[in-house]
């Protein structure tokens, strides 16, 4: 698969990557997972995004959140993999990624997010461990994940 990373901030998306990737949020975490929630929080226009593009067609997306806005920590989020190419390791290869745009954009700080429970070996497996309790975020069990950079 012939994939093409793009790393933007909020105001170099132009109007279809943005489209692209708000549908692809919607389609996943509203739809798919039946969670009604406001995904449009007003963090994106502070955040990086990062998407993984097959030709024109966007496969794959995270956001980088600055420290201070979602957690003390810099932090991925909203990370996520189109249905269609699901099983092909869409979802690691974008974590990668964004594992290595957070260390290029602000050196090599820990890492948060809130990973939904039942990914959490697949967070594991990418360096990431728990930290805290299991908290209800909009109806799904998550989990804050932390991964810290080898000294």
């Amino acid at each position: 698969m012939n994939l093409e990373t793009r790393l933007r901030t909020f105001s170099q998306l132009n109007n279809e990557e943005l489209y692209q990737i708000l549908r692809l949020r919607s389609e996943v975490f509203v739809v798919e997972q039946d969670c009604v929630f406001l995904d449009l929080d007003n963090k994106d226009q502070k955040c990086q995004h990062l998407s993984l593009y097959q030709g024109e067609e966007l496969v794959a997306y995270c956001r980088i959140v600055p420290a201070g806005l979602s957690y003390q920590e810099v932090a991925i989020g909203r990370v996520v993999s189109a249905p269609a190419y699901r099983g092909k390791g869409l979802g690691k290869k974008v974590m990668e990624e964004a594992i290595a745009a957070c260390e290029k954009l602000f050196g090599p700080v820990p890492i948060r997010l809130g990973a939904q429970t039942y990914a959490l070996k697949f967070y594991q497996s990418l360096g990431f461990r728990e930290e805290g309790e299991v908290y209800d975020e909009d109806g799904i069990e998550h989990i804050e994940m932390v991964y810290q950079f080898a000294p």
